[in-house]
Parts: structure tokens; C-alpha cells; sequence
């Protein structure tokens, strides 16, 4: 591969001019390795060091790496984070008068990706002469990685327009893509024209199916998926267990789990990452211990950060507070902080402060969630004035909790709500089929769980809390919109509260309609005054 840099190299110059010397850091002149020095320009980014990002292009130059394709996305993000735009602009129009070859940009495109660059990366796929199914894939497949999956999509629909055909990677991206959006009509649009260009099945593309066709809530089209897939790869059935551990199937994920020891297929780590959370979504607490010490006593797997969290979050859900807290002390690795809020999380259900203050001394960087999570357990046990320091904390520390969101799809376009937002151009009509739908709920004898609402307000105002969350605007906008007996299937960024799952459980009911709700943790699907859940999430 042959790279030609100009001497006359007009950054370099300039940056060279400004360059300050400190002995506050390891120096990169004395760094001779690119990967290290791609990692201190990584360090250099979050620190917002430019003094030493222009020391690190010198050394780079130096010793000739200034063409390495990852060197070169870390320089320039480095002097974007830096706030030096125009420099990392001139830099990225220097790339374009080099001798580069196509493999050379996709793996700068690819580089940038990783670095969540992903707008210079499509300035750098715009600029290129040609691209390849590996330019493309590129950019798809790190727009998943950075979770930009609208665009993704997007950015796949221009690739059927140009003249390069998606190939396996393509698709295997993009419907890992519509099952993170729980988009069902892009997915199934991309599961059909996967058959209309015959693209034949492999392990990786069943088990993308079967994850997509889950997450979209079709657990029925999953099965039928793995039901015709090959299955001789461990990934396929991880897919399977995890899709019905979602959807709180937990006999059903047990009995795939029976089924793949008898087709002598090897679990692996993930395999009872979704059994441990299938147990967990059903409150299955001795099924949960048993296949925690089949890990180590049958197939010889060393529990991980996930088991031990799947394990604290049965237990805690379960109301073994005591046992979750002595699953931490004896663990073998050190706990994340996944496992640690997951242990707040049952202290705040069962009113342990005293154990919820150690989690929340072991949580290093405190976000709005534990926050909240704390000043409600002080809440639900009279402690107003507790309540009030971490409300206090939180002010001066500028955190705000997470905001509700909900969003459904109808005909292919998403719909989003906030919790008591007013800004959808169909409000009014909203409004008035909530309106409507609350009456009828209180005429049933529906009552607000007010006592969720901790606020000093008046018990009017806590129910006028509780009927603008966001899921109960999503769900008054898909029955505005759809016609009677359809299927509703609205999505959630955090967890459904007891309040709009027993509402929702009504309405179900009293329209006779299936309504299906997946939130940040499982699926709920409520028909005739139950849900899926069991009362159990």
C-alpha cells in the first residue's frame, strides 16, 4: 500500500509554532509505539489537552505513522474535542490530497467509527471517489455501534440506490439496527427483501433475526425463525432463550435450554445470562440458583459482572435484599456499578436505607436515576429531611432523572412523547381521547396510586402527574389513530410504573384490545385485565 505525505505539510507548522512543553504528563515524544500513541490521543480528548495533541502529531511525524489510518481519526478527533475545528478540518482535507487507496479510507471510516466520529466519517465516505460494499458497511455498521440507528436505515436505503449490492454484514447489521429501535416495519421489510435476493441463512443472520423479531415483540415470528434455522451454533439458541426471557417466558426459555443439552450443543456465558434473566422476569428464584451453580458445577463457566447482576437483580426483585447484598461481598471481581444500582433498586422496593446508602457509597459517579432512586426511599419511609439533602445534591450538582419517553410506529413513521409533554401537533385530539378514557377508567372504580407521586402537592395534582406519563399519551395516540381491535405496541425508556400498568391492564379490558408495552426491561402484553408480566416486573 503506497502513502505519500508532502513535507511542506501546512499543519504541522503551524501546530509545531504553538507547542508548549509540560511535565505534568508522560511525554509523547517518548512514545515510539502507534497504538500508544493512539491511546494518548485518546487521553488527550477527554482531557481537552490541545498543548499535547500537537506535540503528539509531532512525534507522529516523526516516526512516520502519519498516514496510519487509526492515527489519523484519533489526530483529528483529538483536535475536534479540543475545540480546534479548523485544524482538524484542514487535517481531514490534507488526508484527501494523499495517495490513498480504497482499503485505505474504509479502514479510516472504520476508524473513525470507533472513536463515535461518526459525522467526519460520513464527510470522509462523501469525499471518496468510490466505495465498495465495505465502504458502506462501514458506515451502517458503526452508525449501529453509536446507536444512531435511524440513520443507519437511512443510510442502507441509499445503498439500494446506488450500484452496490448489501451483502451478509450489511443485512446482519441492519436488522441488529431495527431490533435496538424495535422497529418491526423496517425489520420486516429487510427479513423480505433478505428472501427477494435470496440471501441464504447463516448462523449470524438467524440469530439476528430471531433478536430482531423479539425485540419487535413477534416472539411468535422468532420461534418460527429458529424453528428453520440451523442449529448447530450456540448463538442461534442464546438468541432464542434471550427473545423469550424478554417477553417473561421463562418455562418456554427453560425448556430450549432442556432442548439444546439434548442436542448436545455447549452452553456458553451468554446462554445463562438469558436463562438468569428469564428467571428474574418471573421471579423464579430457585430455578435462578440452580442454573447460577450449573455455570461452574456442569460446564465448568466462570461467572462474569452479568451473572452476578442477573443474580442480585433476582434476588433483590424477589425481596432477598440480604442474600443480593452477600452475592456482592463474595464475589470474585470486583461489582460494576450495574450491580450496585440493581441492588439501590430492591432497597428502594423493600425499604432497606441502611443498605441502599452502601450502594449508593459504591457507585462512583451518581446519575439522575440513583438519585432519585435514594430520595424516593427516603420518600416512602417519612424522610422528608433525608429526602430533601439528596433533592439538594442533585440542584447544585446540576443532575436531572432520566425523562419518560414512549414512542409507538404507525406506518413506518415513529411517534415519540415525553411525560407531560404538550408539543404534538395532534394534541388536542389526544388529550381528548385521554380524557375520555380516564372517565371510564374511574367509573370502573379505577384509583390513581398517588403514593407514587412523592411531591408535597395536592392528591388533584398527583393524579394529573400520573395521567400525562408518557406511555398513556403514546397509548391514547394509538387508539386515536388505529382502528378497533387492533394490536397497540407502544415502547418505553424506562421501566412501565404500577400506576400505567394497572391503567393500561383496564383499558385493555374495557376496549377489548391487546396492548403491548416494552419497556427498558422486558415485554408486558395485556389483554382482558392481565398482563404477561403476571403483576411481576
Amino acid at each position: 500500500m503506497r502513502r505519500h505525505v508532502p513535507n511542506n505539510f501546512t499543519a504541522h507548522s503551524f501546530m509545531a509554532s504553538q507547542l508548549t512543553r509540560s511535565s505534568s504528563k508522560c511525554l509523547p515524544h517518548l512514545i515510539t509505539d502507534h497504538q500508544e500513541l493512539c491511546s494518548f490521543l485518546n487521553s488527550c480528548k477527554s482531557s481537552f489537552d490541545f498543548r499535547f495533541v500537537i506535540e503528539t502529531h509531532t512525534t507522529i511525524i516523526k516516526y512516520g505513522y502519519g498516514t496510519y489510518p487509526s492515527i489519523v481519526a484519533s489526530l483529528i478527533s483529538a483536535y475536534k474535542n479540543c475545540d480546534k475545528l479548523s485544524l482538524a478540518y484542514r487535517l481531514l482535507d490534507q488526508v484527501f490530497s494523499w495517495d490513498f487507496d480504497l482499503v485505505t479510507f474504509n479502514m479510516i471510516i472504520e476508524n473513525f467509527m470507533k472513536l463515535g466520529e461518526y459525522g467526519i466519517a460520513k464527510k470522509v465516505f462523501s469525499k471518496m471517489q468510490t466505495q465498495d460494499v465495505v465502504s458502506w458497511n462501514s458506515m451502517i455498521g458503526g452508525y449501529i455501534r453509536n446507536a444512531r440507528f435511524e440513520e443507519a436505515i437511512i443510510f442502507f436505503q441509499k445503498m439500494l440506490s446506488s450500484n452496490v449490492e448489501p451483502d451478509k454484514f450489511t443485512f446482519a447489521s441492519i436488522i441488529t439496527g431495527c431490533a435496538r429501535l424495535g422497529d418491526f416495519y423496517h425489520g420486516l421489510w429487510v427479513h423480505n427483501l433478505m428472501i427477494e435476493k435470496r440471501i441464504e441463512l447463516n448462523f449470524i443472520l438467524s440469530s439476528a433475526l430471531i433478536d430482531m423479531y423479539s425485540k419487535c415483540g413477534r416472539i411468535q415470528a422468532a420461534k418460527e425463525v429458529f424453528d428453520r434455522a440451523q442449529q448447530d451454533d450456540v448463538s442461534v439458541w442464546n438468541a432464542m432463550i434471550s427473545g423469550l426471557a424478554i417477553h417473561g417466558l421463562a418455562t418456554d426459555a427453560i425448556a430450549i435450554f432442556s432442548k439444546m443439552e439434548v442436542e448436545n450443543v455447549l452452553p456458553d456465558s451468554i446462554t445463562f445470562i438469558g436463562l438468569l434473566t428469564a428467571c428474574t422476569h418471573c421471579g423464579m428464584v430457585e430455578e435462578g440458583r440452580k442454573y447460577f451453580d450449573y455455570m461452574t458445577s456442569r460446564y465448568s463457566i466462570q461467572p462474569q459482572l452479568e451473572h452476578y447482576g442477573a443474580m442480585v437483580d433476582l434476588l433483590g426483585r424477589a425481596g432477598h435484599v440480604e442474600e443480593a447484598y452477600s452475592i456482592i461481598t463474595t464475589m470474585t471481581i470486583e461489582p460494576d456499578v450495574v450491580i450496585w444500582r440493581a441492588l439501590l433498586s430492591a432497597c428502594r422496593t423493600y425499604r432497606r436505607p441502611e443498605l441502599g446508602e452502601v450502594a449508593i457509597g459504591n457507585i462512583s459517579r451518581l446519575k439522575g436515576g440513583d438519585y432519585v432512586l435514594l430520595s424516593n426511599m427516603y420518600c416512602s419511609l417519612e424522610r422528608w429531611d433525608s429526602a430533601q439533602r439528596v433533592r439538594e445534591i442533585m440542584q447544585k450538582k446540576g443532575v436531572r432523572k432520566n425523562q419518560g419517553k414512549s414512542w409507538l410506529e404507525l406506518a413506518g413513521v415513529i411517534h415519540q412523547f415525553k411525560a407531560g409533554d404538550m408539543s404534538h401537533p395532534e394534541i388536542t385530539s389526544i388529550n381528548m381521547v385521554l380524557g375520555g378514557l380516564i372517565q371510564r377508567t374511574k367509573l370502573e372504580g379505577f384509583l390513581p396510586a398517588t403514593e407514587l407521586v412523592l411531591m408535597d402537592v395536592s392528591e388533584e395534582e398527583k393524579e394529573g402527574n400520573l395521567y400525562l406519563h408518557s406511555e398513556k399519551l403514546a397509548l391514547a395516540y394509538g387508539i386515536l389513530k388505529t382502528s378497533p381491535g387492533t394490536e397497540i405496541r407502544v415502547s418505553k425508556n424506562l421501566r412501565i410504573c404500577p400506576d400505567c400498568h394497572s391503567w393500561i391492564k383496564m383499558i385493555s379490558r374495557l376496549l377489548s384490545r391487546v396492548i403491548i408495552v416494552r419497556d427498558r426491561i422486558r415485554f408486558h402484553r395485556f389483554q382482558g385485565d392481565l398482563c404477561s408480566c403476571g403483576d411481576y416486573w
